[in-house]
């Protein structure tokens, strides 16, 4: 049964769920580096779409060798909201894993209509440059524009804003970030923070888990309303694992929430992973790396047939253990 968390991947994951009333619409966007990208937004149901942010400000839009974690923005996937808002979306969901940027989600915001402005009233620039410019922000029509409809935003991380375990530190370096640009950042989103404290009165979005996501775009969707939650859990809802656990002997699995669910239903779960070090976490009877799985064979070249193997070694282990 495939599951995600809200990272890369999982547009394709709740409408395989959804069966034959999913559906998938293709928009022209803003990629991450400026440049128009071709990106799919979902829909489980006339009223409920799905915005993948990796599918239009993700790391995998941008071009090889043209990171720039300075100027990458997150309007695309605000412009893919925009669309599911226009079509007549009342609820969406929102999957934030995978993104090339770390604006705040300023770009999501001006794709939606919010005014980001410097000391001379005009717009900022894209990215967490342009950030260091700002002065203002409104967010009065974007407000008005979601009254209405709900906004899920499936976690993939539970990172604040701010602070060495913010989104510019953690997660700038692998956008492209070199240390100074890395300070940067992350004081460009530390005076973000304070112009939506000053202008809008949310002095309590920062330290939220997961406002760091996506480069801070928690942040931003959490200032229009939306609820930030667990992506794994959202998504194993949807797709219906604890129907699908009813009926198992055995679950082999990576992500924890559905090790815990296993457990929940007195399963004997494994976990395979590229690499294991030590005793299994908690939730796992078992756990399998691919390392293991193969004679010298390089995990990240020969994935499939070793993940084949892995998972026959834990279901052999797991199932003989359950007799």
């Amino acid at each position: 049964m495939p599951v995600a968390d809200g990272g890369d991947g999982t547009l394709p994951v709740v409408l395989a769920a959804a069966g034959g009333a999913g559906r998938v619409t293709t928009h022209r966007v803003t990629g991450p580096a400026g440049r128009p990208v071709t990106a799919h937004l979902g829909w489980l149901n006339p009223t409920f779409a799905v915005v993948e942010m990796a599918e239009a400000a993700g790391l995998r839009r941008v071009p090889a060798g043209r990171l720039d974690a300075m100027t990458a923005t997150s309007r695309g996937a605000g412009e893919l909201l925009s669309s599911a808002l226009q079509a007549g979306a009342t609820r969406v969901l929102v999957g934030v894993g995978g993104s090339a940027s770390t604006d705040g989600g300023a770009g999501l915001l001006q794709a939606l209509g919010a005014r980001l402005t410097d000391a001379a009233g005009g717009e900022i620039g894209p990215g967490g440059a342009g950030l260091e410019a700002l002065r203002h922000i409104d967010v009065g029509r974007v407000l008005a524009a979601l009254e209405g409809c709900r906004i899920e935003v499936a976690l993939d991380v539970r990172n604040p804003l701010l602070g060495p375990s913010g989104a510019a530190a953690v997660f700038g370096p692998q956008k492209g970030a070199a240390a100074d640009q890395v300070r940067r950042l992350d004081q460009a989103l530390a005076a973000f923070a304070a112009v939506v404290a000053a202008d809008t009165g949310r002095r309590d979005l920062a330290e939220l888990p997961g406002a760091g996501a996506a480069g801070g775009c928690g942040f931003a969707l959490a200032l229009l309303g939306a609820e930030l939650v667990p992506g794994a859990a959202l998504v194993c809802d949807i797709v219906g694992l604890d129907r699908a656990l009813e009926t198992a002997a055995a679950v082999i699995t990576g992500p924890a929430e559905v090790a815990a669910r296993a457990h929940r239903h007195g399963l004997p779960c494994a976990a395979i992973a590229g690499q294991v070090d030590g005793a299994p976490p908690g939730l796992f009877d078992l756990a399998v790396s691919l390392e293991d799985a193969g004679a010298g064979l390089d995990p990240r070249r020969h994935a499939r047939s070793l993940l084949r193997q892995a998972a026959r070694t834990a279901a052999t282990a797991l199932l003989d253990g359950a007799q």
